[in-house]
């Protein structure tokens, strides 16, 4: 059973930068597409980024400039960095995994993806 475990939310002011770590309980080699998502209340599931085994990587609009994914497979482990937090960017984030390989266009979304973590909340103050 595959388990992927976020960490690093927390209530940050607009401007600021958090870090957010996603520890999977096996070598993160073994899935081809990760991703960050968030879900803000009352709002659906939305990617942030995404990145694959190859090290291709799909940012959102809102995201790019101010955000990086990233990994660590010694630490099997994948980052998602934020910048310039906004109000916002208040959600709860997780992580996503999917083992096989999609086509771009598929890549960010949801439900293409079989491993998600239980989220953790972000809250940017104004």
């Amino acid at each position: 059973q595959v388990q992927l475990v976020e960490s690093g939310g927390g209530l940050v002011q607009a401007g600021g930068s958090l870090r957010l770590s996603c520890a999977a309980s096996q070598t993160i080699d073994s899935f081809y597409h990760w991703a960050w998502f968030r879900q803000a209340p009352g709002k659906q599931r939305e990617v942030v980024a995404v990145l694959t085994k190859r090290e291709a990587t799909i940012y959102s609009d809102f995201a790019k400039g101010r955000s990086t994914i990233s990994r660590d497979g010694a630490r099997n482990t994948v980052f998602l960095e934020m910048n310039t937090l906004k109000p916002e960017d208040t959600a709860v984030y997780y992580c996503a995994a999917r083992q096989g390989r999609i086509i771009l266009s598929a890549r960010t979304e949801a439900r293409h993806y079989d491993y998600w973590g239980q989220g953790t909340q972000v809250t940017v103050s104004s």
